[in-house]
């Protein structure tokens, strides 16, 4: 229930970058409006796309896009795009922010932690990314915001404790049963076969009995490591690398500071400033005396209370991590334990002192010889990858009745394999040429018919197999003769298991009427949570039976085993309750409650937001992701 909610309640914030909400254009592309905004069909496209990609990576061979194209997964997307625009909509008018503070503090804690945030890996970190870090602020201060939101609401559902331990005594409740169990075996010799018998039987099963089409097959692989061992790096090369990337072999100088500060309101008198002034100085007076008494002085004298508690503590500064510029350039120029003279801001006056220092450190080219010639390696066979893939395809193409002038051109080795068939079969496993698109291809009319080259195929990113089928083995049916006997054993046993549901079924109805329990075994007491060795299928029809008259009887068909009538003779509460499970479950009742207040609250803003759809799902144009 939580999962499915989920899925349908809580918007992603994940498709669009809510950045881009006040940067639409009003144009026939546009397949909703909210809040008079548009939804373009190109936003739309890049959600369904993101939605894929993520698919794509979690499922990994196993991804059929066809499994996906459909309306309902196309309007799942739809909805969370327009629930999420009806929620920033809200969030806009409510003028909702979060603090400079604050999101410092977050972005931190994702990168290391105050005391190892490195402000050139963020920004690497970023780059990667395609982002600086103006724009990731702003995309974590409105997602911050979103949060706030969404935990506003919730905060406000739950459920009655009445009806929490209702729904738990259901999930903790024991019912007494015996059971009279009718084996299937018991019923095996009334049973009679005769050939009319297993000839319909075969006849109405017949693709049970089919071997399929099967083929010996030569491919060849082209990969990454293919391309890597035709690619060499020389020491000049590596000499060459590190002398024109020294950045990215060097640890950066890091400052810790601290500071305390003479607080200054906005727009303060002249004889406010230098009262202000004359205070920082005598500050700096007291510290120059005794410069380890800094973090004392700070908790008694600095206006910053959070940093003040904390000895004056700043963390580790880099450029732009300090909201006062003049501050971060005095803090750069002081040598560790170095006191400052007092420096102004728009905040007041801040006495500064390095509590850490450690100097840049370069790694010398013996350290990273390998690392380099590893990537210098990887950059020559990406550029080589390219090349080397169009000369794969196409050889495979023009040379299409054999695979030895791919494999000799390029340095490929041609494997083997016997027994392939149309699909992918887990005994195969990794295997390169077990994948569905290749196979598909392997086994195309023409492949089969003339036993060319398939095309060069895509089986993994910067991987192509080209194939083509040797000997071919067409679809047959085993005769009736070599499936004759286990096709009697087969239907001896579902029409002894006939029999023993029939048989079952009257003393189901015998028992019902007299309320006996001769026959029954043992009784013993049983939970959802403690089967006690009852079959699955039997419990399930054992706990949902009406117990409202004791005892109650049950019947079940449980394949492979017989039938079973179940007895039940007592209904109860377990004598010790397990107070954390209770506990566990109505926390997880109040998140469903707290996620439909969500749905509620959502529902509400899209009418608030005067949500349309201009474009209805069935009538919108999906871009194809290859």
């Amino acid at each position: 229930m939580q999962i499915l909610l989920a899925i349908i309640i809580v918007p992603s914030f994940a498709f669009v970058g809510i950045g881009s909400y006040k940067s639409f254009g009003d144009d026939a592309n546009t397949i909703a409006k909210i809040d008079g905004k548009p939804l373009t069909q190109q936003e739309f496209d890049n959600a369904v796309r993101t939605q894929l990609d993520s698919y794509r990576q979690r499922l990994g061979a196993q991804f059929d896009q066809k499994m996906f194209d459909t309306p309902e997964f196309k309007q799942n997307i739809l909805d969370q795009l327009v629930a999420e625009r009806a929620v920033a909509a809200e969030v806009n008018h409510a003028h909702l922010s979060v603090s400079d503070a604050q999101l410092q503090k977050v972005i931190k804690e994702q990168f290391g932690g105050e005391g190892a945030f490195d402000m050139e890996r963020y920004k690497t970190i970023l780059a990667a990314q395609g982002m600086t870090p103006t724009m990731f602020d702003q995309r974590m201060r409105r997602d911050m915001t979103l949060q706030q939101l969404g935990n506003a609401i919730q905060s406000t559902g739950f459920a009655p404790r009445a009806v929490a331990k209702a729904l738990s005594d259901i999930g903790a409740q024991e019912r007494e049963v015996q059971e009279l169990l009718l084996p299937v075996a018991d019923f095996v010799p009334q049973v009679k076969i005769t050939d009319d018998m297993v000839k319909a039987y075969y006849d109405k099963n017949s693709k049970f009995f089919e071997v399929p089409e099967q083929a010996k097959i030569e491919y060849v692989v082209f990969n990454s490591d293919a391309v890597m061992s035709q690619v060499a790096v020389t020491d000049a090369d590596v000499a060459a690398y590190y002398a024109a990337n020294q950045p990215a072999f060097s640890t950066p100088e890091s400052r810790r500071a601290a500071h305390i500060q003479v607080a200054l309101k906005k727009g303060a008198s002249a004889a406010e400033v230098a009262a202000a002034k004359a205070k920082a100085d005598a500050i700096v007076a007291e510290l120059r005396k005794n410069p380890g008494d800094f973090a004392k002085v700070a908790k008694a004298k600095s206006d910053d209370p959070v940093s003040g508690e904390q000895g004056g503590d700043l963390g580790i500064v880099s450029k732009g991590s300090l909201p006062a510029a003049s501050v971060e350039a005095a803090v750069m120029k002081l040598k560790q334990g170095e006191i400052s003279d007092p420096v102004q801001s728009d905040f007041g006056f801040h006495i500064l002192t390095v509590t850490e220092l450690k100097p840049a450190v370069v790694k010398p080219l013996d350290a990273v010889k390998t690392e380099v010639a590893e990537a210098l390696k990887k950059q020559k066979a990406a550029k080589k990858y390219s090349e080397m893939a169009e000369a794969f395809t196409n050889t495979v193409y023009e040379q299409s009745d054999s695979l030895k002038p791919v494999a000799d051109k390029l340095g490929l080795k041609i494997e083997t394999a016997a027994n392939v068939s149309r699909t992918p079969s887990p005994m195969a496993g990794q295997a390169p040429y077990n994948n569905a698109k290749f196979l598909a291809a392997l086994f195309s009319n023409e492949s089969i018919s003339s036993k060319r080259n398939t095309e060069a195929v895509e089986t993994a990113p910067s991987t192509l197999v080209a194939g083509r089928i040797v000997e071919f083995k067409p679809a047959t049916k085993r005769p009736l003769a070599e499936v004759d006997a286990a096709i009697r054993q087969r239907v001896t046993m579902e029409e002894a298991a006939k029999l023993a549901a029939k048989a079952g079924a009257e003393k189901l109805a015998a028992f019902k009427k007299s309320g006996d329990a001769t026959g029954f075994g043992a009784a013993k007491l049983v939970s959802r949570s403690k089967p006690e060795g009852v079959n699955g299928l039997a419990m399930q029809e054992i706990m949902k039976a009406d117990t409202a008259k004791l005892p109650a009887y049950v019947g079940v068909d449980v394949p492979g085993m017989g039938y079973g009538v179940y007895r039940i003779g007592k209904v109860q509460q377990p004598a010790v309750q397990d107070e954390a499970r209770r506990k566990s479950e109505a926390e997880q009742i109040n998140n469903i409650v707290a996620q439909q207040e969500m749905y509620d609250y959502i529902e509400l803003l899209k009418q608030k937001a005067k949500v349309k759809i201009l474009k209805p799902i069935a009538k919108t144009t999906v871009v194809e992701v290859k």
